[in-house]
């Protein structure tokens, strides 16, 4: 975890000496007619573009992170800000699927994090009619052995096989940036 850790400190160091504010993920955005309230998850939430927009959309959000300097930034933004943001450090990669048994979220949001051991207790803890949205890189033929290792990427289709039997609302492969985008409902 230390070197995970170390490796993502360093970048949302970096990261904060460029921006003045966190922006979300502008396709969430688009769909935030769909955002009504309720009780949020931004797994992965970085510097907390998404946790800040859905606190402001009416959401308790729950942010989880492995970077104590991501949390830290989030923790004074909400204070600031006066929003509600449990902003936590966690890593993800050794989270106890049994300390979840008695939650549920009405949206989770992931972005540009991949590990598919969380999809089936992202498919448990989401409330029925809940909303799930994930972005994230997936193998494109030109960018294949480029940039990201392609065990962090999405194969094609992955995200719409893996939630289909959901309500898509929203799903875009974008060859040009690399990435896959999914926005669904839980029936």
């Amino acid at each position: 975890m230390m070197d995970h850790q170390h490796k993502w400190n360093k970048k949302h160091r970096e990261r904060l000496e460029q921006i003045k504010d966190p922006i979300p993920n502008p396709r969430l955005m688009k769909l935030s007619e769909y955002l009504k309230g309720g009780i949020a998850l931004d797994f992965a939430c970085g510097l907390g573009g998404n946790s800040l927009f859905l606190s402001r959309k009416g959401y308790k959000v729950q942010a989880m992170d492995i970077s104590d300097v991501a949390i830290t930034f989030i923790q004074d933004q909400a204070a600031k800000y006066n929003l509600p943001i449990n902003a936590r450090q966690a890593d993800l990669t050794s989270l106890n699927q049994k300390s979840w048994d008695n939650q549920s979220f009405d949206i989770i949001v992931v972005t540009y994090y991949l590990d598919r051991r969380i999809f089936s207790m992202i498919k448990k803890i989401l409330s029925s009619d809940g909303y799930f949205f994930m972005e994230t890189y997936y193998q494109v033929p030109n960018t294949v052995k480029k940039g990201v290792s392609d065990q962090y990427k999405l194969k094609p289709k992955e995200l719409l096989q893996e939630f289909g039997d959901w309500q898509v609302l929203y799903y875009e492969e974008d060859e040009h940036e690399g990435r896959q985008t999914i926005f669904c409902r839980k029936c």
